[in-house]
């Protein structure tokens, strides 16, 4: 009975483990517009400038555009649509 128990434990973290390191990679999926249509990375870090975030860097994940930026000494990522630039998913660092 112990093997089994110590068995469901090792198959149970592996799951959360396994949760964890996919939400990690953080926001993907803005957009099934192909990227010949989408909008410039440099119109989505204009966006965030105007939101009042500092940008520190810019790039695309899954179907998005990922801006880090600062505001207020704080580190966000900000997921924009490259189709419309409309703000997806924030996440505070």
């Amino acid at each position: 009975m112990k093997g089994l128990v110590g068995k469901s434990l090792l198959v149970v973290s592996m799951v959360v483990l396994s949760a964890t390191a996919a939400s990690a990679d953080g926001f993907k999926n803005c957009t099934k517009l192909d990227k010949a249509s989408w909008k410039s990375v440099d119109d989505a870090e204009a966006k965030a400038k105007a939101a009042g975030y500092e940008v520190r860097r810019t790039k695309i994940e899954g179907s998005c555009y990922e801006v880090y930026g600062v505001k207020g000494g704080k580190l966000f990522e900000l997921f924009y649509s490259p189709e419309d630039l409309s703000l997806k998913h924030t996440i505070a660092k």
